[in-house]
């Protein structure tokens, strides 16, 4: 079976005013857990921010069951400290000033390299790594996974608001995380041996700290065998993120296969890199209310229905899901978020019944959610 971890990242806020607070130091202390095994947890890029690690699973009930279990001991240590904890991708409000950098000295050189970009870093996301053979067979993942990315996208867009306002983005933070560095999708890379060669070229520069520096939104792990897929936002519930994790470990299955067959890849698989990084705007901006760029052959990179593309996506991965048994969990979960929309959706939701006061009951019900 093919293994795979989720890292989540969560906002600490004050429950009247939704504003960020700076005190993730103190809620991580409380509640890390006594046998350090359901979770890891640690501090993020800002000082309001928590994140968790799953132990390596197998199946989908020992990541929920992880996921659940951080999320409950972060509801009741931030509410210990007179605090509640956002399952989104991006702070709906915040305070006017820079926001406060966690006291680490890489991010601390992080926030004086990216300037005004780090001030306004209150965006969080969810992070799947997947287990792969070698660092040439995720290559070769990392090359054709890149014509789905934008659908995984959209269908974890949960980022709406910021600073006050409606972006009209579904996914704000995909279109926040543009302005780093490197960002984005990841070039075609001819091997391994060529991935490391561009990590350290752009090392090689002053703008880039480290390889964990570069945020495309797939990777090969800098401490794993993995693949890392980085494009979705925070998720409301905890299930939606096993969700993701269950497609993105069927997609690298798939891959995987298609890669010893065909190493040279489709036509799709060397698509244009302004087609992709238009689908993701696109992704970012409708999330699962409007089209998708459908990068099949038969598709021409024209745009469909969200709805047509992620069926698409389904059917191309049943194969692998049933093999592992995840079939039903994904058929289900995707229904879930049809039926009950995207985090953006259900957030727009709350917003017009109660302004943006109806947004805390809403993070405060989801982030424990079965």
């Amino acid at each position: 079976m093919v293994t795979f971890g989720i890292e989540e990242e969560f906002l600490l806020t004050d429950p009247v005013t939704l504003a960020p607070s700076i005190r993730a130091a103190e809620v991580i202390a409380a509640m890390t857990p006594g046998d350090g095994k359901s979770f890891t947890s640690d501090a993020e890029f800002l000082a309001c921010q928590v994140e968790s690690t799953t132990p390596i699973c197998s199946d989908p009930g020992e990541a929920l069951d992880s996921l659940l279990d951080f999320r409950g001991r972060l509801a009741a240590a931030a509410s210990a400290e007179g605090l509640s904890a956002a399952p989104t991708g991006a702070a709906p409000l915040s305070d006017a000033g820079p926001a406060m950098v966690s006291e680490t000295v890489r991010y601390r050189q992080m926030g004086e390299m990216a300037g005004g970009v780090g001030d306004e870093q209150y965006v969080n996301g969810t992070h799947v790594h997947v287990a792969v053979p070698s660092r040439d067979e995720g290559v070769q993942v990392l090359n054709r996974l890149r014509p789905w990315l934008a659908t995984l996208g959209a269908l974890s867009a949960n980022s709406p608001y910021w600073l006050g306002r409606d972006s009209r983005f579904a996914s704000w933070r995909i279109i926040h995380y543009r302005r780093w560095t490197v960002q984005g999708f990841a070039p075609y890379f001819l091997s391994a041996a060529d991935y490391d060669a561009r990590l350290a070229r752009l090392t090689a520069t002053d703008v880039v700290l480290d390889p964990g520096h570069i945020g495309w939104i797939a990777r090969l792990s800098n401490n794993f065998p993995t693949v890392e897929v980085r494009v979705a936002d925070a998720q409301l519930e905890a299930r939606d993120a096993v969700l993701l994790a269950l497609m993105i470990r069927g997609l690298v299955t798939t891959l995987l296969a298609e890669a010893g067959s065909d190493p040279e890849g489709s036509p799709d698989t060397l698509a244009d890199p302004e087609i992709l990084d238009a689908g993701l705007w696109q992704a970012a901006r409708f999330g699962l209310g409007g089209n998708l760029l459908d990068h099949g052959p038969a598709g021409g990179h024209q745009s469909r229905s969200a709805a047509s593309q992620l069926s698409a996506l389904l059917s191309y991965i049943r194969p692998a899901l049933e093999d592992s048994g995840d079939y039903r969990y994904v058929r289900a979960g995707i229904a879930h978020v049809l039926d009950a929309g995207t985090g953006a959706q259900r957030q727009r939701d709350a917003v017009r019944r109660a302004g943006f006061a109806g947004l805390g009951p809403l993070f405060a019900e989801s982030l424990t959610a079965r």
